[in-house]
C-alpha cells in the first residue's frame, strides 16, 4: 500500500515521504495513529504542504547545526521539578520539559522530537540528554534535575 508519512518514523522515513509498506502495517498501526495517511492524487498537495512546514523547522546545512551544536552545549540547562525525600521523582523528565528548560534558558529552538533520553530520568542530580540535530550532528547536553 501507497501511503504518504505525516510524522517521522524510524526505520521508514521522515514526514511528507511517500512510501510502499505492508497493507496491513499501514491499516492496523500507521493510519489509526496519525503516522500516515493513504496516497492519492490530491495526497500530493499534503505532501507538498509537509514538507515546507518540515522544511521551515529542520536544519538545512551541515554549518548550521555544528553552530546550534556549540550553543546547545554552551548552555547551562537547570530542570526544577517535584521530587521526594530521597531525591526520587513524581514521574519523570520527559524531552518536552528538557526543550522547554533550553527555551527558558534563551538557549536555540529545539524540536522535541530530536531529544533523546537514553534511560528515564527519575531522580535529581545531572543527567545527560543527546539532542539529534543534522544526521552528521549530535549535540550532548547536560541537565540538572533540581526538586522543586
Amino acid at each position: 500500500m501507497k501511503i504518504i508519512l505525516t510524522n517521522e518514523v524510524s526505520g521508514l522515513g521522515t514526514a511528507g515521504d511517500i512510501v510502499e509498506v505492508k497493507d496491513g502495517y499501514a491499516r492496523n498501526y500507521l493510519v489509526p495513529r496519525g503516522f500516515a495517511i493513504r496516497w492519492t492524487k490530491g495526497g500530493q498537495k499534503d505532501v507538498d504542504a509537509i514538507r515546507r512546514a518540515r522544511k521551515i523547522h529542520e536544519i538545512q546545512t551541515l554549518e548550521q547545526a555544528n553552530e546550534v551544536k556549540a550553543k546547545l552545549e554552551a548552555v547551562s540547562v537547570k530542570l526544577a521539578v517535584r521530587a521526594g525525600d530521597a531525591g526520587r521523582l513524581f514521574g519523570s523528565v520527559t524531552p518536552g520539559d528538557v526543550v522547554e528548560a533550553i527555551k527558558a534558558v534563551d538557549g536555540p529552538l529545539v524540536d522535541k522530537r530530536r531529544v533523546e533520553i537514553g534511560s528515564p530520568i527519575k531522580t535529581t542530580g545531572a543527567h545527560q540528554v543527546t539532542v539529534k540535530l543534522h544526521s552528521d550532528v549530535v549535540a550532548k547536553i547536560n541537565v540538572n534535575v533540581v526538586a522543586a
